[in-house]
């Protein structure tokens, strides 16, 4: 029973759907009583209560509706095409517009939605994107007149479609050149009012060409773009050899947008056997010495110009980039230019070094080539791509020339009737002079020249003027030709090889005709990438470093710490740690949750003993309720952590532990969670410490006495025996530890259950 506009769906606990409605109660069964429970609800509230299955509802409803966005929306097909961008291109060409003038991009807005009606909005964006004056494909479909925005702009918005012009552009020749020869499947389109082709035939590998992306369910696809040249010249070496090296002729993606693309063979190489993967490409920019200033012209195709400029004022805001005085948008007609005003003294290198690292000035480009085959989407890489491609283009091909030999085996038909015309034209004009009824001439045509109704009607059909002997002959020379003609074609249906030959040359043509020079430069991978910024771009100079009990941090240099007087903390608060370091150190920051955050001294500003300086929960983006417990100076890593624990055991991890390739400033696992951490130390070489109880014993021991261990969530070994209640509480370089005589403390082997100390702790 079909639900009224009075329904509802309720979620009951046995994960079924209850669907309400006024009418009589229902179940899934449509025959069970009904509960008690259920009729009181009913007959006070709501009088029906259908019950369904979770999974049921799922696989009616929802399947078909992801089904729909899978196939019919998100993902592109073998032609390259989205059906969005497939009809739109399908009512341009039907409008004329292949060859005609521009007409108004509302008109073509219109007149598609007798296919795809979701909207003006919706058709007028994806024009948009195929036109020449976005620039988001390096072969675009759309000529446009107008603006239309720029796909390496976010605020630069394109005009409403009332005030564009459009048409198709000429490279849209090669799409529908087959489209009317039977070469693609039509259907109805949604109201069965007209057909629309499933596909286009496209004469060249456009699913590589043009670069897509689409967000389905439960799946995407992001097909970046390659140079139309390259990607013809790859299909023909791919025809002549199925197991030639893709790379020789087809490099490396290619996009609108420029740019330089950090080439590495062997990742490239991945991305074309699997379809997945991503690669970096970076921005294009040149130094202007006289106006000291960095013209960036070219970015990444991911980014845009108003997420860089965002991203480069934080950073100049928060202190990380120092060089940089300014930062503007000055495209123009001419195209994209960045304005990046340098500081006088400013080394430009260093600056778009350190840049490239923080800003998407270099950013990655994932691949997940996931496309549509014969209705499954497929995740395919370049050279099965190619394989599926020329499969389909073969077929088409076929099927052209196919209509093309009925064709002229219909018109040789005709011509044949003619012939025996020939014979005797006066007989033909006395047969239809003669005829009472204009229904009975090509009965009595076919009669009296033993044709059929085909080649009657063609002959009864011959103006006045045409009948005679010179216009008939003509018309039968062509007999010779069109027979070699069907029997060229008749060889070529049957012989794949000849198909083959035959697309091998349109593509010859076509990259010889539209090929253009490649946009995106191509950078050894190998060169030192902005990621590698080791911190060259910080000033070295000595600081000292101060961090209190809550968490606060000062970097001081040394003349202001001359000069200052008493540090200042909060009432509650003081002094932690005071430590040397230089202006370039990295910082390791180590907290309760086990975690560890690595900046660098450079980082933070240069304080002053009257300031409470910076909160590192804050500045570092700590989670909440997160406090810091330590911090160390990595150095060159060739330093210790030592770890103590409540349960009196002791962790010795090499700070090389907490290196890390990659530009990751947050790492989990600092340290082990199994007991409660007292205490951290840093050092270097071999030193001796102090542990003290809670039952007021102490123990002195070697850090030669503790393995080192590379896992940083090590438990470490037992130092000194802890028995019932009592805890580690506190651990002291021996220095500090106010324990005069060491040898009383140590013991020849751990672990030790420790001297009562009667002593007082050195703060």
């Amino acid at each position: 029973m079909p639900l009224d506009f009075a329904s509802e769906m309720v979620y009951n606990s046995s994960k079924r759907v209850m669907i309400r409605t006024r009418d009589t109660l229902y179940h899934e069964t449509g025959k069970l009583p009904m509960p008690k429970k259920t009729a009181a609800v009913a007959t006070t509230a709501i009088t029906e209560v259908r019950e369904h299955l979770i999974t049921d509802m799922l696989e009616t409803n929802f399947m078909p509706y992801a089904m729909s966005v899978i196939v019919s929306r998100a993902l592109p097909e073998i032609d390259g095409f989205k059906p969005s961008q497939r009809k739109l291109l399908y009512t341009m060409y039907k409008m004329g517009l292949l060859t005609g003038n521009r007409t108004k991009s509302a008109n073509i807005v219109g007149q598609t939605m007798r296919l795809n009606p979701h909207g003006e909005g919706a058709i007028y964006e994806t024009m948009v994107r195929m036109s020449k004056g976005y620039e988001a494909l390096l072969t675009p479909f759309v000529d446009s007149k107008g603006s239309f925005g720029k796909v390496y702009s976010r605020d630069m918005a394109y005009a409403a479609s009332r005030y564009t012009e459009a048409k198709l552009a000429e490279i849209c020749t090669q799409i529908f050149s087959d489209i009317d020869k039977d070469a693609v499947d039509f259907r109805d389109n949604y109201d069965g009012t007209m057909k629309e082709p499933e596909l286009l035939p496209t004469a060249f590998p456009n699913v590589l060409v043009s670069s897509n992306m689409g967000i389905a369910v439960g799946m995407a696809s992001r097909v970046c773009g390659f140079n139309l040249k390259e990607v013809c010249d790859s299909a023909i070496a791919y025809m002549r050899n199925p197991q030639c090296d893709l790379l020789e002729t087809m490099p490396a993606p290619d996009f609108s947008t420029g740019g330089e693309l950090l080439y590495d063979r062997t990742r490239m190489d991945e991305i074309y056997r699997s379809g997945e993967g991503s690669f970096k490409v970076r921005a294009k920019w040149r130094y202007i010495k006289a106006a000291n200033i960095v013209e960036v012209y070219e970015i990444p195709y991911s980014t845009t110009a108003e997420q860089i400029i965002d991203k480069v004022s934080d950073l100049v805001k928060s202190g990380k980039v120092k060089d940089v005085a300014d930062m503007r948008d000055e495209t123009d007609l001419n195209g994209l230019k960045l304005a990046i005003d340098l500081k006088r003294g400013a080394d430009p290198d260093r600056v778009m070094r350190l840049l490239m690292k923080l800003t998407p000035l270099c950013d990655s480009f994932s691949c997940n080539f996931n496309i549509l085959i014969a209705g499954t989407p497929r995740v395919l890489g370049v050279r099965e791509v190619l394989e599926e491609w020329c499969e389909w283009r073969v077929e088409t091909v076929r099927r052209r020339v196919y209509f093309d030999l009925n064709k002229k085996r219909e018109r040789l038909h005709l011509f044949r009737g003619l012939g025996k015309i020939l014979l005797d034209i006066d007989k033909a004009i006395r047969i239809i002079r003669e005829t009472e009824s204009e229904s009975d001439v090509v009965p009595n045509l076919m009669i009296g020249f033993a044709i059929d109704e085909l080649q009657a009607d063609y002959v009864a059909e011959i103006r006045l003027r045409n009948i005679n002997r010179e216009y008939i002959l003509k018309q039968i020379q062509q007999t010779d030709e069109l027979e070699r003609d069907i029997a060229e074609l008749e060889l070529i249906v049957g012989d794949r090889e000849r198909i083959k030959r035959i697309i091998t040359d349109e593509l010859r043509a076509i990259a010889k005709k539209y090929g253009t020079p490649r946009r995106t430069e191509l950078v050894s991978a190998l060169e030192p990438e902005p990621d590698d910024d080791d911190g060259d771009n910080l000033d070295d100079y000595p600081v000292t470093l101060f961090l209190s009990q809550h968490g606060y941090f000062k970097k001081i240099t040394a003349q202001s710490l001359r000069m200052s007087g008493e540090q200042k903390y909060k009432e509650d608060d003081a002094p932690r740690l005071e430590l040397e370091a230089s202006n370039r150190s990295e910082l390791i920051i180590f907290t309760d949750k086990c975690q560890a955050y690595k900046a660098r001294a450079g980082d933070f500003a240069d304080g002053k003993a009257s300031q409470l300086g910076d909160y590192l929960p804050a500045k570092l983006g700590m989670d909440e309720g997160e406090n810091v417990v330590y911090l160390a100076i990595a150095g060159d890593w060739s330093g210790s952590m030592l770890f103590a624990y409540a349960n009196g055991k002791v962790a010795r991890v090499p700070l090389s532990a907490y290196a890390t390739k990659s530009n990751r400033r947050k790492l989990t696992g600092a340290y082990s969670d199994k007991s409660p951490l007292v205490a951290a130390l840093s050092f270097e070489g071999e030193r001796e410490a102090a542990v003290f109880t809670s039952e007021s014993k102490a123990l002195v021991f070697s850090t030669a006495q503790i393995a080192p261990k590379l896992a940083r969530d090590t438990q470490g070994v037992q130092v000194i025996t802890v028995r019932g209640k009592a805890l580690l509480t506190r651990i002291e370089w021996f220095e500090t530890s106010g324990i005069e005589n060491a040898s009383g403390y140590k013991y020849g082997a751990l672990p030790a259950s420790g001297k009562r100390f009667t002593g007082q702790l050195t703060l």
